[in-house]
């Protein structure tokens, strides 16, 4: 037999110790304060599973959870039927294209902060855009004072700066579609729902599977962005999940429950995106038998 050179395996030992010290070993200390109660530095005693079991009986995080599931849902819901009728609309060619897909991509070079301060300004009645038209319009708007004014600005901040990352990756789908597809439903006097339906919405499968976890994750762990512009009020109405954590962890130094805590969102977020992958493997795919009737 012809010798096995092992000697590879040392081109990907720094990306192995890289892991290990940016998650692993991370992991494995949330791990270990999970199961403890920290009095100090010095003093801490083993509890076993007694933070997960007063972690899944807080109220306050049953909360924050039902806010964030319908957060998150609520940006796929928009974001990618959006960004999908964006990348349609978006020339294929020439300077044009070019010229677009730069302003599509502009939201996305700005930072979370920053993000959360344009909208926090975007939003005053007094000195902003959006606040004073609607003031002009006699719609009662105040996203400091009104809980779902609050929670409908920031679905609308967290759209208007994600949207084109869906946008560019179905644009980058519907350019590797192969021109004889289209060739072909010319021939046949396809329409242009039909082609949609049938050319461009199947081979844009892999693009939005990719699209739906990467927004789905993200939006899952948002912060920066509600933490700037609302402080997670009024009351609780924008406190989602990654800001209950924070509080625990920093505002309350509970370091024993936010362990326990971070442990179950990362299952939870892990479960979500496990249940999302397997239902878009299936939706679009029918069985030889039934496409042969079609």
């Amino acid at each position: 037999m012809k010798p096995v050179n092992q000697k590879a395996w040392f081109l990907i030992l720094p990306v192995i110790l890289c892991v290990a010290f940016s998650a692993i070993l991370p992991l494995m200390t949330v791990v270990n304060y999970s199961v403890q109660d920290i009095i100090s530095p010095e003093r801490r005693v083993f509890v076993g599973t007694e933070w997960f079991k007063a972690v899944m009986r807080d109220e306050d995080l049953q909360g924050a959870l039902l806010r964030q599931v319908g957060f998150s849902l609520s940006v796929l819901l928009v974001e990618i039927p959006l960004g999908i009728c964006l990348a349609l609309s978006m020339p294929a060619q020439g300077w044009k294209s070019s010229a677009v897909l730069v302003l599509v991509a502009i939201s996305l070079l700005i930072p979370w902060n920053v993000v959360g301060t344009i909208w926090q300004i975007y939003g005053r009645t007094d000195i902003g855009l959006m606040g004073a038209a609607l003031a002009w319009l006699g719609v009662e708007y105040s996203y400091t004072g009104h809980a779902t004014d609050a929670w409908l600005t920031v679905l609308v901040m967290d759209v208007w700066h994600w949207t084109p990352l869906v946008a560019l990756l179905c644009f980058a789908g519907l350019r590797a579609i192969p021109d004889a597809y289209y060739q072909a439903a010319r021939i046949d006097g396809a329409s242009k729902l039909s082609v949609f339906r049938f050319i461009q919405l199947p081979k844009l499968r892999g693009v939005l599977m990719i699209a739906v976890l990467l927004r789905f994750m993200d939006s899952f762990m948002i912060y920066t962005e509600p933490f700037v512009l609302t402080g997670g009020g009024p009351g609780n109405a924008t406190t989602f999940l990654s800001q209950y954590l924070t509080q625990k962890a920093v505002g309350q130094f509970d370091l024993g429950p936010a362990a326990a805590f971070s442990l179950i969102y990362f299952l939870i977020i892990l479960l979500l995106c496990f249940i999302l992958y397997n239902w878009m493997q299936r939706v679009g795919t029918t069985s030889p038998q039934g496409a042969s009737h079609g």
